[in-house]
């Protein structure tokens, strides 16, 4: 989120403050950004992605996510979490992706976590949204410079520790709140843009059971 507020006199539509750099953010904004997300493979390579992103701009991973795709196995949970060292030599060898060590492999221990919370757990997606903030801890008005300061919330902080009492890597408060925004735990879609109604009825018709 490094660009500059969308002026009110562009005749483009009025979107977030964030996305109007290129194509790819603007259509990311607008067809998924703060939607709602029940699919686990989904849930799973978005926190992955993340922290990825950890040090660098989403535009960038946003730019490598079909490279990331393909060399993560579509981020198939079972697929991943059975990665060895071939597959991380692979991955640093990949001029596609993120050629960090320690966030590849993060990303296969993280998926050897997911496995073993889905022991216990009917899907991540039951899982995650049972973190999803109450209407009333919401600020009244989501403003450009509301959702500046708004890099964490108490919900992100309280999965952030459960996911690390768990194992889980890359996985802190700044990092699990874009992750909430993103998969539409909370809609971060600030007033006056023209996405934020669509997001709000797609939750309202959304069962993440």
């Amino acid at each position: 989120m490094d660009s500059l507020p969308t002026s009110t006199d562009s005749p483009q539509p009025q979107r977030c403050f964030w996305c109007d750099s290129s194509d790819i953010y603007r259509n990311y904004h607008d067809r998924e950004w703060g939607f709602p997300v029940g699919n686990d493979t989904r849930l799973f390579e978005k926190i992955c992605l993340e922290g990825f992103q950890s040090g660098l701009s989403w535009l960038t991973i946003l730019r490598k996510r079909e490279n990331f795709r393909a060399g993560f196995a579509g981020f198939d949970i079972a697929t991943v979490a059975r990665f060895g060292p071939k597959d991380v030599e692979r991955l640093l060898m990949d001029a596609g992706i993120v050629r960090h060590r320690g966030k590849i492999e993060a990303a296969i221990h993280n998926a050897q976590c997911a496995e073993k919370l889905l022991e216990k757990e009917a899907s991540l997606a039951s899982y995650f949204w049972r973190f999803e903030p109450s209407a009333a801890s919401r600020p009244s008005r989501l403003t450009v410079d509301a959702l500046r300061a708004m890099g964490q919330s108490p919900e992100s902080v309280a999965l952030s520790k459960e996911l690390k009492r768990q194992g889980w890597k890359f996985v802190g408060p700044t990092t699990v709140y874009a992750f909430m925004q993103a998969m539409g735990l909370v809609n971060d879609h600030q007033e006056g843009c023209h996405v934020r109604q669509a997001a709000l009825d797609a939750r309202k018709a959304f069962n993440p059971a």
